[in-house]
């Protein structure tokens, strides 16, 4: 079932550069993104997505009077979704620690309008089960002296769009799973944010 709050979503109609963020975990990629436009005014976050209702994405949700939709398996490939979420007009649609494969009408509703971050260097530690500590253990296994993050546009495959930004971090020796991720965060909340002002600064 699609759940819908914050029933006022036609002021957000009216914003320039609205976005909208599907995200499935803590949300503080989404949280960085929200709180850069705060900042500077130049896009709005419209709607969060998420495939799950305890989502940390979701509370940011309510506390920033941000509309949401929590979706099923089933709503996410029906067209109503796609119908809802071309009301809101986005300017870019961003996956912000979204665990699931984006459905081929979504993308073909959207082209070159979706993009998503990946906690590693692309096209390496990416593909079907390579997200959060996955890809932090699969790096550290592999005894790499880098790693980093890849922000690229989203198509039909996991993690094969174009690539738009890469930023890299040491591996140190010692390195656990959580402290690699503790790198990666700092450059994904830095990042993600300036990434999405520029690529809405630069469109046609």
């Amino acid at each position: 079932m699609i759940l819908l709050l914050c029933p006022w979503q036609l002021y957000f109609w009216t914003l320039k550069n609205p976005l909208i963020i599907f995200a499935s975990g803590t949300g503080t990629n989404a949280g960085a993104i929200i709180e850069h436009f705060k900042n500077n005014g130049k896009a709005k976050v419209a709607l969060i997505v998420s495939n799950n209702a305890n989502a940390g994405a979701l509370d940011i949700a309510r506390r920033e009077d941000i509309p949401f939709l929590v979706i099923s398996r089933q709503t996410f490939r029906e067209m109503l979704l796609v119908e809802q979420l071309s009301d809101y007009k986005p300017s870019l649609v961003i996956l912000a620690g979204f665990m699931w494969k984006i459905p081929e009408k979504i993308v073909h509703t959207f082209p070159g309008r979706i993009i998503n971050i990946h906690p590693a260097l692309l096209p390496d530690y990416g593909g079907k089960g390579m997200y959060g500590q996955h890809v932090h253990q699969a790096v550290i296994a592999a005894k790499e002296h880098e790693s980093g993050i890849t922000i690229h546009y989203v198509n039909e495959h996991y993690d094969k769009g174009d690539i738009i930004l890469q930023a890299r971090c040491p591996v140190n020796e010692n390195d656990t799973p959580g402290e690699l991720a503790g790198r990666i965060h700092k450059l994904e909340h830095f990042y993600y944010p300036r990434a999405i002002e520029f690529l809405l600064e630069n469109m046609g």
